[in-house]
């Protein structure tokens, strides 16, 4: 068995041959040779019948006799060729003459190849084999070269030749179609150049004479208006081909259309570098552009202000209307403060490199630092009076209202200015300074503008440091308590403390003004109140043991506390630690802060209530209470403030409040303290008005628990309430003398 026919030593399976002769006896040896070469044989015996074969199933290959009655080969080929698909099928013709014309005919025709008719069948099967392996390289070319054009079609990318001496530009189809232009024009260099707007057409001019002068690559973008007026960003790249001689003969090279790819870029560096949300620079951009600032302010020797601006009370606005809202003022405040300082936030670092002259102006702007707070760049001042000018427009604008969601709203701001070279040599230092003067701002009462000073950074180091040693000051057993003693003047005896917060740092005591705020800042004083509770529970415990103690220590607790639904979980596990009562503890809670935050607390104050501790509102009138929760809430005790105490027989006012909140207490069922007495005269009007319960530096300060016990060994507490005074006893005049201090004889009130 002959073996089958092979294209590249590779089995020709099922390579099917149409055999067309009207000689039958040709046609049947034919057939039969090719057959047993491996060949699939399809016989049609006139061009009549080839042409109908084809249609119904297409060979692989036509082997056709030139010779034929009626449609004769030539024809048939001519035909063949007209139907679709049909176009590169491989066709041999037979011919019976070899001579010049009939082989011009023969390819005149669309024959592929000829062979002239001998019974050297392997010749023929050998001819048959180069037919198909041609075809089939020539498809995969097609294959190929149709892949290319989808790819550069894909990638909007073409080819281009340019020959020196001839007459210009030649594009591929995908060259033409870059520009916008179609398969049958064409592109002159002096088109190209007209696609090129005006103004670059000198720079891409002198980039050409330079790459061919110096016979290098060429590699660059151009911008191109193309026919139908689109703005199209052309990337171009070439390089030189040269003859045997070394001779440059011209450059090969592709164009391919880059405007999406640089508009994406684009996107991406302004996203890098500028807020989403506002569109000023970002950190990362205002960074770059202060080191950009004070690079040029060494070389003139210039000064460069760095304003560090932070919107008081921002986050009431995000709390109380919505995060949308404070976008929504976010974008007037950047709009407001653009009208402030010159701004160019459209600049980006590589066109900021390429500007001549005085290009550092352009660094002058207005950038989002985070949140709510923003940074003014001001990269040429004389002195810091220019600061402070450019940070008074931005205060004045912010005292502005601002309509977001509705509702008018004013948010002011605190400004921080820091100097360079004055206040700092590098970023860094400009931004951690201008935020230390920020803060000074915002202790001055906010809406403000501070300059940096070195004294500032003083404060803020230690009151870091301070923060730092608050963290450890629970574990070290710094944290005391001294207490402030109740007194009853009607009995002259001691009806419970106040408990208040002490801390012993490195041997002496931090004043409560310096470290409550901050604990309260940094979130500490969760911690500390927790510990205070517990501390006061033990207390309670040694004092009933030692003295028969059986009244309340007061705990002052911040609002937030009241806010944890752990509270009354953790007041539970003090007392039963101790043994004592859940009304050993008294809880103090500020008017202000009680009345602000009552929706959060009026649940744990309940609960509260029902175990036995009690509340008192500390401050009493100096906020905006509201008469309804008065008569709702589970609170046992008012404190009349200080502030009214202070001036009581001196002004009608005070002693009309005072009296107004002791009529007020007595009608609700509550008890009433005064607190911060500190003279006979305080006392005498108090005791007139029928307020009996007192503390303050008249009868002693806050002392630690052990100065106290002298208190507890000098009076006999009594079981009972003693706010609650017979009346034969409520006649008595208060001369029953106080631990040492004499009493004036006042008479009481009817």
């Amino acid at each position: 068995m002959t073996p089958a026919a092979t294209v590249d030593d590779e089995p020709l399976t099922a390579a099917t041959v149409l055999l067309v002769d009207d000689d039958a006896v040709t046609l049947l040896m034919t057939a039969a040779a090719l057959r047993e070469r491996g060949f699939v044989i399809r016989e049609a015996t006139s061009g009549e019948e080839a042409i109908q074969s084809l249609v119904q199933s297409p060979p692989d290959v036509v082997v056709l006799d030139a010779m034929m009655p009626g449609l004769d080969g030539f024809d048939t080929c001519r035909e063949l060729r007209t139907l679709p698909g049909f176009e590169s099928l491989p066709v041999l013709m037979l011919t019976g003459l070899d001579d010049d014309a009939s082989i011009n005919r023969a390819y005149e025709a669309g024959a592929t190849d000829f062979f002239v008719k001998s019974p050297q069948w392997s010749l023929l099967a050998g001819r048959l084999r180069y037919l198909l392996r041609s075809a089939r390289t020539r498809q995969e070319l097609e294959r190929s070269k149709a892949k290319l054009a989808r790819a550069q079609d894909l990638a909007r990318m073409g080819s281009f030749d340019w020959r020196r001496g001839h007459s210009g530009l030649v594009f591929s189809v995908e060259g033409l179609r870059v520009f916008g232009m179609g398969p049958h024009e064409a592109l002159s260099f002096r088109q190209a150049l007209r696609l090129i707007p005006s103004e670059d057409r000198s720079t891409v001019l002198g980039i050409l004479h330079d790459v061919i002068r110096h016979n290098s690559v060429l590699a660059t973008d151009l911008r191109a208006t193309l026919p139908d007026g689109r703005l199209r960003i052309v990337h171009v790249e070439a390089e030189p081909e040269f003859s045997d001689s070394g001779t440059l003969v011209g450059y090969t090279g592709v164009v391919q259309d880059v405007t999406d790819r640089r508009m994406a870029e684009d996107k991406i560096r302004h996203l890098a570098n500028f807020d989403a949300l506002t569109g000023l620079p970002n950190r990362r951009q205002l960074s770059w552009r202060v080191e950009r600032a004070l690079e040029h302010a060494r070389r003139l020797g210039h000064q460069v202000g760095v304003l560090l601006i932070d919107l008081d009370r921002f986050k009431n606005v995000n709390d109380t209307l919505g995060h949308a809202a404070g976008d929504d003022l976010l974008l007037e405040v950047s709009r407001r403060l653009r009208s402030c300082v010159r701004h160019s936030d459209q600049v980006l670092e590589s066109s900021l490199e390429s500007m001549g002259g005085r290009w550092h102006r352009t660094l002058e702007a207005v950038g989002r630092f985070g949140g709510d707070e923003f940074i003014a760049l001001l990269p040429e001042v004389s002195d810091e009076g220019d600061a402070e000018r450019v940070a008074q427009r931005i205060l004045e604008q912010m005292r502005q209202p601002i309509t977001v969601a509705g509702e008018e709203c004013f948010v002011t701001a605190s400004v921080g200015i820091a100097l360079y070279p004055r206040d700092g040599h590098n970023v860094a230092d400009l931004l951690r300074n201008s935020d230390v003067a920020m803060y000074a701002a915002k202790a001055l009462g906010r809406n403000a503008a501070s300059v940096y000073r070195p004294q500032l950074a003083g404060k803020g180091r230690e009151k870091l440091t301070l923060e730092s040693d608050l963290h450890k000051a629970i574990e070290r057993n710094e944290l005391v308590l001294h207490y402030q003693p109740k007194i009853d003047v009607r009995t002259a005896r001691m009806v419970g403390a106040e408990a208040l917060m002490r801390w012993s740092r490195n041997g002496q005591l931090v004043p409560p003004g310096d470290f409550i705020p901050l604990a309260e800042e940094s979130g500490l004083i969760i911690p500390l109140s927790e510990w205070a509770i517990r501390e006061a529970a033990r207390q309670a415990r040694l004092w009933q043991d030692s003295f028969g103690f059986a009244e309340s220590i007061a705990v002052n607790l911040p609002t937030r506390l009241f806010e944890r639904t752990d509270l009354v979980e953790h007041i539970h596990s003090a007392v039963t630690a101790y043994g004592v009562p859940h009304s050993a503890i008294e809880l103090e809670i500020t008017e202000t802060g009680l009345m602000k935050e009552v929706h959060d607390v009026i649940k744990s104050l309940h609960r509260l209530n029902e175990i036995g501790v009690e509340i008192s509102i500390d401050d009493f009138g100096t906020g905006y209470s509201s008469l309804a929760y008065l008569t709702t809430l589970p609170i046992s005790e008012l404190k009349v403030d200080r502030s009214f105490v202070r001036d009581l027989g001196l002004t009608p006012q005070s002693t009309a409040v005072v009296t107004a909140i002791i009529a007020l207490a007595r009608s609700l069922g509550l008890r009433v303290i005064a607190e911060g007495v500190e003279t006979l005269r305080q006392m005498e009007v108090l005791h007139r008005l029928g307020c009996g319960l007192m503390q303050g530096y008249l009868f002693s300060r806050p002392l630690p628990a052990e100065d106290i016990e002298h208190w507890l060994q000098q009076t006999v507490l009594p079981r009972k309430a003693p706010w609650i005074v017979p009346a034969d006893e409520a006649q008595a005049p208060v001369e029953a003398a106080l631990p040492g201090i004499p009493v004036p004889s006042v008479k009481p009130r009817p």
